[in-house]
Parts: C-alpha cells; sequence; structure tokens
C-alpha cells in the first residue's frame, strides 16, 4: 500500500454535534465511533491528535510499530517554539505533558478499536515499563506511567473579583449562567444543554441530563440563581423561542436559538473585560465554587456527588485548594492529642 497522508475535515452535525474525518476508512470509523459516544470537542481533538501521528509517521495505520510510538514521542518532546523557549509551569520544552498523554491515549484507543476488529495483532501503543510483580491473584504487574503530568492546582476567584464579574453581567440571562456555575459547581457544558424541564424551581434543584460522560445527578443551587434564573425566563427569554433548551440567543439573526459554548465564552471574555479581571474561565467559576463548600465543612463525598465526579481522586484537589481546611484538620488532631497526653501524664 501506498504510504497514507491524513487530511482533516470537520463538518457540523445538527446543532452541537461535529463530524471529524481523516480521509482513511479505518480511522473514519473509529472518529464515527468516538463520536458516537464522546462530546464534540474530544472528538476534534482524536481527530487532530490523528492527524498530527499519522502526518508524522506516513504510515498506514495497521503497519504502526511501537518503533514509530517511540519516535513519535520524542519528536513531540522536542522544541517547537525555539531553543531557548521554556514553559514556566514545568520547565520543560516542547510539548507539555498533558498534551503528549492525551495523544498517546488517542493512539491507544484507536488501536484498542482495532484489535477488537481483529486487524492488528497487538496494539502497539506502549504503556509504560514494568517494574515489579504484585502479589495477587490477578498477577497483575506495576507499571510507571510512559508520560508523567505534573499535578497541578486550578486557579480559583476572590470574593473581590467573583463579585466584580457578576456586577460586569449584563442580563439577568448571563448572571443565571454564571451562578451556575459559582454557585452550583456546574461545567459550561451542563449549562447550556440545560432544558426547562430540568429545572425544579420549587424544590431549588436542577437535574444534569448531558453532564461529562454522559451521566445525569440531581444537584441544589442557592437561591439566587432561581432568581436571576426566573427574572431571566419572565423578562428575557425570547417568547419565539421553540427550543427547549433554558439559555438561549437574545439578538440578532440567531434570536431565540440554544446558546453555544462559544457564545458563553464571548459572554465570559466581555464581562472579564469590564470588570478589569486579567484572567477568568468558566471552569474557574465551577473550581471556585467547589474549594468554597469545601472550605465551608462540606464532605468530599458531597463535594463529588455536587461536582458529578466519578472517581473521589478528582475532588480531592479540593483538599489542597481549600487553605483553611488542612489547618483546622490540624489542629483539631493536635489537639486531640495534646489532651490524651496530658490525661496520660496525670495518671499515678
Amino acid at each position: 500500500m501506498p504510504d497514507f497522508t491524513p487530511t482533516f475535515s470537520r463538518h457540523p452535525i445538527g446543532r452541537s454535534g461535529v463530524e471529524v474525518r481523516l480521509g482513511h476508512p479505518l480511522l473514519d470509523d473509529y472518529l464515527r465511533f468516538v463520536s458516537a459516544r464522546c462530546r464534540p470537542n474530544s472528538v476534534l481533538a482524536a481527530g487532530y491528535d490523528l492527524k498530527v501521528f499519522f502526518a508524522f509517521v506516513g504510515k498506514e495505520p495497521i503497519d504502526v510499530t511501537t518503533t514509530d510510538m517511540f519516535e513519535f514521542l520524542a519528536s513531540q518532546r522536542k522544541p517547537t517554539r525555539g531553543d531557548n523557549v521554556t514553559r514556566i509551569d514545568d520547565g520543560e520544552k516542547g510539548l507539555s505533558s498533558r498534551t503528549i498523554a492525551r495523544r498517546l491515549a488517542t493512539l491507544s484507543g484507536l488501536y484498542g478499536y482495532l484489535r477488537a476488529r481483529d486487524l492488528i495483532d497487538k496494539n502497539p501503543v506502549p504503556t509504560g515499563l514494568s517494574v515489579r510483580a504484585r502479589t495477587s491473584q490477578h498477577n497483575r504487574r506495576r507499571t510507571t506511567p510512559l508520560i508523567r503530568t505534573p499535578r497541578t492546582l486550578p486557579r480559583i476567584l476572590d470574593s473581590s473579583s467573583a463579585t466584580a464579574f457578576l456586577r460586569a453581567l449584563r442580563t439577568h440571562r448571563d448572571r443565571a449562567m454564571m451562578l451556575a456555575m459559582l454557585l452550583g459547581g456546574l461545567r459550561r457544558c451542563e449549562v447550556i444543554g440545560l432544558h426547562l424541564p430540568d429545572i425544579a424551581l420549587a424544590d431549588r434543584k436542577i437535574t444534569i441530563t448531558e453532564g461529562k460522560g454522559g451521566h445525569h445527578r440531581i444537584v441544589p443551587v442557592a437561591p439566587a440563581f432561581f432568581t436571576a434564573l426566573s427574572d431571566y425566563l419572565n423578562h428575557e427569554r425570547p417568547s419565539s423561542a421553540t427550543t427547549s433548551s433554558v439559555f438561549t440567543v437574545l439578538k440578532g439573526p440567531r434570536r431565540g436559538e440554544p446558546l453555544t459554548a462559544s457564545g458563553v465564552d464571548e459572554i465570559v471574555r466581555g464581562a472579564r473585560g469590564r470588570a478589569g479581571i486579567e484572567h477568568l474561565t468558566c471552569h474557574m467559576l465551577r473550581h471556585t465554587c467547589l474549594t468554597r463548600l469545601r472550605e465551608a465543612g462540606m464532605s468530599l463525598e458531597a463535594v463529588q456527588a455536587q461536582a458529578g465526579h466519578r472517581n473521589i481522586e478528582s475532588t480531592r484537589i479540593y483538599l489542597h485548594l481549600s487553605n483553611t481546611w488542612l489547618s483546622e484538620q490540624y489542629h483539631q488532631a493536635i489537639t486531640a492529642l495534646d489532651d490524651a497526653l496530658t490525661n496520660f501524664n496525670k495518671q499515678p
């Protein structure tokens, strides 16, 4: 077979879907498989990762070897913007560890798919180096990760910045969306995915039907969100809107249509600029909410349920973000130890 050169193309499907193609039947079949179970951004990322890899190796997918993977990995580590450019966050050059790890995960998914179809004998993507055997009934071996990704803490807003940002919002709709993230810990995709039947005004709860990974949950949100939401629904939401989506476009030719992720980002950028805040994203609002809940004494399991994390390890990061939690836990524990030691020394 001749060498393969990918050609990336994307086409919208419906309101928020996307079709990504690379011009190869096996890769396009895999991307169709991914699109059936992942969100559009994940599909776009997978398509771009595959494009980068196959543009590098120049081979048919079934001819790729583990050696090709290691060569690709080495190429990703090379500086791409000049020999003197070093990233501040981890002190390394080349692409970030997270980007490389994501690309290897995409390739591993592709070759897992091809192996399931009996098109290859084994997955050429290396998983890491085995360091020692485990003594378990499954006789599994422990491995070191091929790519180590730095564990970084997400940014959060202080009270003054959050207040300034909320004051810079111009509509009840915008305020309701931002409060859903700041007071309810919702993701951006969950906010724009809300539908009118998902809102329970009497119970002060909302149902998340379009959560990450397709998981559903019901979460409470503070009254301020429902106040802003009621003002939006009563005074701003176009009466001509035929969609069940809660948040819609208010002006222009798309008036009454569902608001998109790019539309939300544009609202955030505008309010951030008016408030004089240098850096603020939707995910920062979510992180701020979950951190404050943990600081206020909410249990880690409850924060996990509010956030919609499938793995509690994803929630543990808020233990580090909450400044007072560790101090309080430490002083409670040391006081108990001191009391116990004092009582022990008083014994005859």
